[in-house]
């Protein structure tokens, strides 16, 4: 399962410093691609506001 981004993104970079795969990218709120994201959970646990989530849909 990917991971997705919340609109409580502060967009402060630290999540795609982490991410191995380099499944994010910048924007207004970042975004996560779901088709390289690995599901490793990395970019959560870096997160400092929490934004980051597993997408569930």
């Amino acid at each position: 399962m990917a991971y997705k981004i919340l609109d409580t993104c502060i967009a402060c970079g630290t999540c795609m410093d982490e991410c191995p795969t380099s499944a994010i990218s910048e924007g207004d709120i970042y975004e996560i691609n779901p088709d390289v994201c690995i599901d490793c959970g990395a970019c959560a646990g870096v997160c400092p506001t929490d934004s980051i989530i597993p997408d569930e849909d």
